[in-house]
């Protein structure tokens, strides 16, 4: 089945988002316990809006769901922890999590170029609130990390 260009922004958005879940739960180990416990509400709540909006793409646009990209997904885990042999592993991840919001914002931006069922725009819309929550939260712990 082919996709239409809604469709496509939309599956774009879905992995975007999914991507930026498996990189946090991948990685929640490296973090130290105050990053850790900063950041989990956020992608606890990131991972509830996909799921809805998983759901509303489903009904509305007809898409089924579909598997996460695992040799990507292997491929930043084995990146990012070169990366960090070199640097500060917690501003390693800081910077590859916000890397991962930058990916997802320009996502739901092209989402939002194309005409959407109703029901979808408040959840992208809270996406997208959630997004710009989460960045300046990286970067104000990224402003602590580097005054001490």
């Amino acid at each position: 089945m082919f996709l239409d260009n809604r469709q496509v922004a939309m599956d774009s958005a879905l992995e975007a988002l999914a991507d930026s879940i498996d990189y946090f739960q991948d990685n929640i180990e490296r973090l130290r316990p105050s990053l850790r416990e900063a950041l989990k509400p956020h992608y606890a709540a990131r991972l509830e809006s996909m799921h809805q909006l998983q759901d509303l793409a489903r009904t509305h646009l007809k898409m089924l769901p579909r598997d996460a990209d695992v040799e990507r997904d292997d491929f930043l885990w084995l990146w990012s922890r070169l990366k960090s042999f070199v640097g500060n592993d917690s501003q390693v991840l800081i910077n590859e999590l916000l890397e991962q919001e930058r990916v997802l914002m320009q996502a739901l931006s092209t989402l939002f170029t194309h005409p959407l069922p109703a029901p979808i725009e408040p959840v992208i819309e809270d996406c997208m609130k959630g997004c710009r929550q989460l960045i300046r939260e990286l970067y104000e712990l990224q402003k602590r990390k580097s005054r001490s």
